[in-house]
């Protein structure tokens, strides 16, 4: 059996697997030590259980060995943020209003990758119930940027980014809001895809904002994500917002050329507040796109500016309507100093919930209240639809959307705490593609002075994961960023 090189993409590791140079038992084995040797450095799991994932991997070898193997990701390991439903493990969604409570049932995707025999691998911080860009807001711990210890990986799937960027696991899945996976990839260095909202199943996902949570892949290469991407898709009639296209096999799409893409390139997200080291690093790959023959367009989405505040109204009105359900009465925290129903209720909220998401509560309530709804809520909701109108007319013109993932490289913990605006900011180019339900992937272009990653947005039309995903390989295949490791 050959050595494991834990920075391997998942696809090698794949491609191992099948040939007979390396058995899953080793694979795991490997991802375990490394675990073991930085996870004190990194913080990026909340919990693995070594026994069951090794007992997952021998099965897995064992179906190989009988002519049985699932298919592609057998015996691969993938581990879940901790916002995704495993029967009989822990979902806390980094809060302490659910620090006891065990699923009792799997989440869709979940039961798609053990039915792919993928080794689940354990559970991923996050931001507490997915609000936040920095992973700061967890209940348990700060996750650290493998990069930079010292610095935030993003969020809120922060621990996603940082487990595939530090070598602990090949493949993640993460839940993107309003960036929560593109963000934190283009920060660690790795490749996140958020799809088309309604591709894939949100039964088993803890709820944020219902009409914006999607769950997506985080990989370190594009092909990754398309593998995993491949397992996770389809209807479920759990899901009334799912739906069933023409799904096509998104690994066998890389292996087309495509065609000389017309890429549109929105003034709107070059302009004030973008970091020069990102804008340079960009406009790097604009120039690499036209030197293949693409055609870069200039594109207007005019409501961009718009985006950032309609989504901190639509996404906190949902907000306060789902996390409602978490009353202290059911399954979750329990305050021990009430003395009546109504007691019982704001302790055991007001004790368990972190500031942000008290914060996020306080704010949706707000504007769903009488007399406040017509302002906010539905005005919002008739923005949204301009923002959708935005792209479209762009995708009348162009093939995908080039921009920066991030404003900034990653910064340093503690930096913006303080300033729930700024930290809101971080959000402003991934925020318009979930108000828009469209697709979109982040994937390194390069690196800053300090060796800090930075990431570009490829953002495609509803449905439009293959053309997206080939836009994608088209850069990473003659570039090695991908290939980079941070030193730990």
């Amino acid at each position: 059996m050959s050595e494991v090189n834990v920075f391997s993409s998942a696809a090698e590791l794949s491609r191992q697997l099948a040939s007979g140079g390396l058995s899953s038992v080793g694979l795991v084995t490997a991802y375990l030590d490394r675990l073991d040797r930085i996870e004190g450095k990194v913080g990026s799991f909340l919990k693995w259980d070594r026994v069951g994932i090794l007992a997952q991997a021998a099965a897995s070898d064992e179906r190989r060995a009988e002519g049985k193997c699932l298919g592609p990701l057998d015996g691969i390991p993938v581990a879940l943020k901790d916002v995704i439903a495993v029967n009989g493990e822990q979902l806390t969604c980094g809060s302490k209003i659910l620090e006891h409570f065990v699923s009792p049932y799997d989440a869709t995707v979940t039961e798609k990758l053990k039915a792919a025999g993928v080794v689940l691998f354990g559970r991923l911080n996050m931001d507490e119930f997915a609000m936040g860009s920095s992973t700061e807001n967890s209940a348990y711990q700060v996750t650290s940027n493998p990069w930079d210890l010292e610095r935030i990986p993003g969020g809120s799937s922060g621990g996603s980014a940082a487990a595939v960027a530090a070598g602990e696991v090949p493949l993640t899945l993460g839940s993107d809001t309003g960036g929560s996976i593109r963000q934190p990839a283009a920060l660690c260095g790795v490749v996140g895809m958020k799809p088309t909202y309604g591709l894939v199943s949100r039964y088993g996902l803890a709820a944020y904002a219902s009409s914006l949570d999607q769950i997506g892949p985080l990989g370190r290469t594009v092909e990754d994500c398309a593998l995993l991407l491949n397992v996770i898709v389809g209807q479920d009639k759990r899901d009334s917002t799912s739906y069933a296209p023409d799904i096509p096999d998104y690994v066998e799409a890389l292996k087309s050329e495509g065609k000389p893409w017309k890429i549109g390139i929105p003034r709107e997200f070059f302009g004030e507040g973008l970091d020069l080291e990102v804008k340079t690093a960009v406009e790097a790959a604009m120039a690499f796109y036209k030197s293949k023959g693409c055609e870069l367009v200039d594109v207007s989405l005019p409501h961009t500016e718009l985006a950032v505040p309609v989504y901190y109204v639509i996404a906190t009105a949902e907000a306060s309507s789902n996390l409602a359900r978490y009353d202290g009465i059911r399954y979750t925290h329990r305050s021990e100093q009430s003395e009546n129903g109504i007691e019982l209720y704001f302790d055991s909220r007001g004790e368990a919930f972190g500031p942000e998401v008290k914060r996020r509560i306080i704010l949706g309530t707000y504007v769903l209240s009488s007399g406040y709804y017509d302002a906010y809520y539905v005005r919002a909701q008739k923005v949204r639809r301009l923002i959708r109108n935005d792209f479209d007319h762009a995708f009348e013109k162009v093939d995908v959307i080039l921009t920066p993932t991030s404003p900034t490289v990653a910064f340093k913990k503690g930096e913006k705490s303080s300033d729930p605006l700024s930290m809101y900011l971080s959000d402003i180019y991934t925020i318009s593609v979930n108000l828009a339900g469209l697709p979109g992937i982040s994937l390194p272009v390069g690196f800053s002075k300090e060796k800090l990653p930075i990431g570009m947005q490829l953002i495609g039309p509803a449905h439009g994961e293959s053309s997206l995903l080939q836009a994608a390989y088209l850069y990473e295949r003659e570039h090695e960023w991908t290939q980079a490791t941070p030193e730990l």
